[in-house]
C-alpha cells in the first residue's frame, strides 16, 4: 500500500448498496450474469456476499487488541500463517481450515508488519516514523531519536506461540515491504532485499544516510536497495551486506493523469472545502482538499516554527500563502522529473535466478543468480500504469504479471467509469530475456465510489497444465482468473462482500491472498481472516482440485516463489484428461477410453498396474503429434509413465 498517496487520498474520497442476500454460483455453471456482486449491502461483520465456484470455509475476527488496526500481508509455516498488521502480527493455527485458532498476537506496532519467514526466523517490515525499537505504542514525537525502528524486525519462533524479538536492521528509507532470498549455494546464511518508500532519515538519527542525489554524494540512500545478510544460527548478527543501485539510467516514465471523474469530483470538493475555510492545493494535475489530519499536521508544524504550542489565524494564513510550495516540494525532487528511486515489491523465483521488481514507475526484470548483487537485465514502463505494486512469474518461468496500484490502495479504482487498463494486471512473455506485453485484467465487476478497490496481492495456484491465480482487489474482494493464455485472462472465481459503510468512503478488504496447501487464505484489513476453497466448475474439475492439493509446502512468503512440482498421482494424470477434454484436443470417444484405462490400472497393482500405464503412455506418445495441444497429451502420457513407476 502506497501510504504517502493513501493519506492524501483519503480526505478526496466521499452507489449505495441494495442486496441484502449471499449469492452463490453453483458448480459446473458459466459466471453468473448479471454479476451478483453489483450491489451488494453494506457492513462491517454482516455485510452481504457473492461467491462464485468457491467454498468460504471460515470468517475470523482479529483479537481485540487488533480491531480497528489495518491487517496487512501474511506468511506460511507449517500448519501456520502469520498475519501482518499495523499493531504487529498474529499467528494462527489453520490446520483445521474451517476453525482457525489464534496461537498468539504479538503486540508491536509499525507499518505496514509485513511478515515473511526462514526456518525458525520470522521477519517484519517497519517504516513509519512511530515504529519504536521496544515495541512500545507511544510513539516518537521527536524528528530525531534512537528509539525509532524503520527497517526489519528479526524474530526467533522456535516456539511460534513465544516468539523472541532477536534482533533489527535499520535502513534509511525504512522498509516498507521486503523479499527474502535463499541461495542454494549458501546455507548458512539467508538475504533479505528491502525496500523502502519513505523519506531519507537523518544522518543523525542513522548515520550514513544521505537525502543528496547521486550525482552529488555517491553514497546516496536514493536509486539503491539494501541486502541484509542473515547468519541464520547467529541473526543477531545480521547487517545490511550490499546496497545494489538497480535503478541506474532510467527515464522518468509517462504517467496518465487522473481519471476525468475523479477531476470533476476533486474540484467540487475542492470548492466546497474552500468554503467551509479548509486547506485546498494541486497535486498531479487536480486541485484537492487536505485531509483534515494531514492539514493539522502542517498547521501544527508552522506554529511550532513560530515558537508557538497551538496555531492561531497567523499560522493559518502562512500556511495557506505556502501551502502550494510545500506540496510541490513534497512531491517533487526540485530538478528534472527522473525514473522511479525504489521499488514497492520485488517477486524472487530463485528456481529459474529471477526477480521481477515493481517498482512504482516500471516492471523491472533482475537476474538474482548472486543473491548479494540483483543485477537489471530488463525494464517495461507503460503510460496505462500509476504505481507498479507486485510481480508474480507462472511456474515454468515464461510469463510475468504486474499489478497496478493506482490510487494508493486507498481510494476507489474500480467504479464503473473507471479506465479498464489503470489499476489492472499486465500481463508479459519472457522471450530471450525480454519482456513482451500480451493484455491486461482487471476485477470485471464495478465496485461503488465508497469501496477502496485495485490490484493487489496474489499467488499461483497449483493446477498442472494451467496458470491460475488468485488476487486481493481490497473491497473488490478475491479473483481467480486463469491466464493460461496471455492475451487473455479469463476470471474463474470470485469472492466479495459489500462495502463496510453505504454512505462514507471506510477502508477495508483483502489486502492479499494465497493459496497454502489447499486452502485460499486472504487476509482481510478490517475484518480479520477468510478462509476459501475452490469447488468443481465447468472452470475448473474436481480432478484438478485434487491434483492441486498433492502439491505441499513447508513455508510461503509473499514475494518468494516456490517452484511448483507435482507428485505422481491419478488425480494429476485425469487433471490433464479433463483439460484435454475442456479443449477438445481428445476427441470424445478417446477421452472415455484413457478414463477407462486409467480405472483399470488404479484398480490394479503390480506388474499388471505398471503394463497398464505403459502400455497406455506408449499410445499417447503416439496421439500427441496429431493433437491440438500435443503437449498436454505429452504432459499426459508422462504422468501415466510416472505413476507407473512410483506407484504399487
Amino acid at each position: 500500500m502506497n501510504v504517502l498517496k493513501l493519506t492524501l487520498a483519503a480526505g478526496l474520497l466521499s452507489v449505495a448498496a441494495c442486496s441484502t442476500a449471499t449469492t452463490t454460483s453453483g458448480n459446473n455453471e458459466p459466471m453468473p450474469t448479471p454479476d451478483p456482486r453489483v450491489g451488494l449491502g453494506a457492513g462491517m461483520m454482516n455485510a452481504a456476499e457473492a461467491v462464485s465456484n468457491l467454498r468460504i470455509v471460515s470468517r475470523t475476527q482479529p483479537p481485540a487488541k487488533f480491531i480497528g488496526s489495518t491487517n496487512s500481508d501474511m506468511a506460511f509455516t507449517g500448519k501456520y500463517a502469520i498475519q501482518g498488521n499495523y499493531n504487529g502480527f498474529q499467528v494462527w493455527d489453520i490446520s483445521t481450515p474451517s476453525a482457525p485458532v489464534l496461537t498468539t498476537s504479538y503486540y508491536c506496532p509499525a507499518s505496514q508488519s509485513d511478515v515473511s519467514v526462514y526456518k525458525n526466523l520470522l521477519f517484519v517490515s517497519g517504516e513509519g516514523n512511530s515504529g519504536r525499537l521496544d515495541c512500545g505504542d507511544q510513539g516518537v514525537k521527536d524528528p530525531v531519536s534512537k528509539e525509532r525502528l524503520r527497517g526489519i524486525r528479526i524474530f526467533d519462533i522456535t516456539d511460534i506461540s513465544k516468539p523472541k524479538y532477536v534482533a533489527n536492521v535499520q535502513t534509511c528509507r525504512g522498509s516498507h515491504t521486503h523479499t527474502v532470498v535463499v541461495d542454494p549455494n549458501d546455507r548458512d546464511n539467508v538475504y533479505i532485499y528491502v525496500s523502502g518508500s519513505a523519506g531519507v532519515r537523518s544522518a543523525d538519527e542513522l548515520p550514513g544516510c544521505s537525502n543528496a542525489q547521486p550525482e552529488t554524494d555517491p553514497n546516496s540512500s536514493h536509486f539503491r536497495i539494501e541486502v541484509i545478510k542473515v547468519p541464520v544460527a547467529n541473526p543477531e548478527r545480521a547487517a545490511i551486506a550490499t546496497s545494489p543501485r538497480i535503478f541506474d539510467n532510467l527515464a522518468a516514465p509517462p504517467q496518465h493523469g487522473e481519471a476525468a471523474s475523479d477531476i470533476v469530483a476533486m474540484k467540487k470538493s475542492a470548492d466546497s472545502s474552500r468554503a467551509a475555510g479548509g486547506y485546498v492545493a494541486s497535486l498531479f494535475g487536480a486541485e484537492r482538499p487536505l485531509p483534515n489530519g494531514f492539514a493539522k499536521q502542517l498547521l501544527d508544524s508552522v506554529a511550532k516554527s513560530n515558537g508557538r504550542t497551538a496555531a492561531n489565524g497567523a499560522d493559518s494564513t502562512a500556511l495557506r500563502t505556502n501551502l502550494q510550495s510545500i506540496i510541490d516540494k513534497m512531491f517533487s525532487s526540485g530538478g528534472p522529473r527522473r525514473g522511479p528511486d525504489q521499488c514497492h515489491d520485488i517477486t524472487v523465483y530463485p528456481a529459474i535466478g529471477l526477480a521481477g521488481g515493481a517498482c512504482g514507475g516500471y516492471g523491472l526484470l533482475l537476474d538474482i543468480k548472486d543473491p548479494m548483487n540483483p543485477r537489471r537485465i530488463g525494464a517495461v514502463a507503460d503510460s496505462n500504469f500509476s504505481y507498479w505494486h507486485s510481480a508474480t512469474f507462472n511456474n515454468d518461468g515464461t510469463k510475468v504479471l504486474f499489478s497496478d496500484e493506482w490510487g494508493g490502495g486507498g481510494a476507489p479504482k474500480c467504479r464503473a467509469t473507471d479506465p479498464k487498463q489503470w489499476g489492472a494486471d499486465a500481463i508479459f512473455t519472457l522471450e530471450n530475456g525480454k519482456m513482451n506485453f500480451k493484455s491486461y485484467y482487471k476485477l470485471p465487476a464495478p465496485q461503488t465510489d465508497k469501496e477502496n478497490c485495485v490490484a493487489h496481492n496474489g499467488s499461483l495456484i497449483p493446477i498442472p497444465g494451467r496458470d491460475v491465480m488468485v488476487q486481493a482487489w481490497y473491497q473488490g474482494g478475491i479473483s481467480v482468473f486463469d491466464w493460461t493464455d496471455a492475451a487473455n485472462p479469463k476470471e474463474i472465481a470470485f469472492f466479495d462482500r459489500g462495502p463496510i459503510d453505504s454512505t462514507r468512503f471506510t477502508m477495508g478488504g483483502s489486502w492479499s491472498v494465497y493459496w497454502y496447501n489447499g486452502s485460499i487464505v486472504s487476509s482481510e484489513i478490517a475484518r480479520g481472516l477468510d478462509i476459501a476453497e475452490l469447488t468443481p466448475s465447468q472452470y475448473i474439475s474436481q480432478n484438478e482440485i485434487d491434483a492441486a492439493k498433492t502439491v505441499h509446502y513447508e513455508y510461503l512468503n509473499a514475494q518468494g516463489q516456490p517452484k511448483m512440482v507435482w507428485p505422481p498421482s491419478f488425480a494429476l494424470a485425469r487433471a490433464y484428461v479433463d483439460q484435454l477434454e475442456r479443449s477438445s484436443c481428445l476427441g470424445a470417444g478417446r477421452v472415455a477410453s484413457v478414463r477407462a484405462a486409467l480405472s483399470t490400472a488404479e484398480r490394479a497393482s503390480g506388474a499388471q498396474r505398471r503394463d497398464a500405464l505403459n502400455t497406455l503412455a506408449s499410445q499417447l506418445d503416439g496421439e500427441a503429434r496429431s493433437s491440438c495441444d500435443g503437449a498436454k497429451v505429452q504432459k499426459l502420457a508422462g504422468a501415466a509413465r510416472d505413476l507407473s513407476v512410483t506407484m504399487p
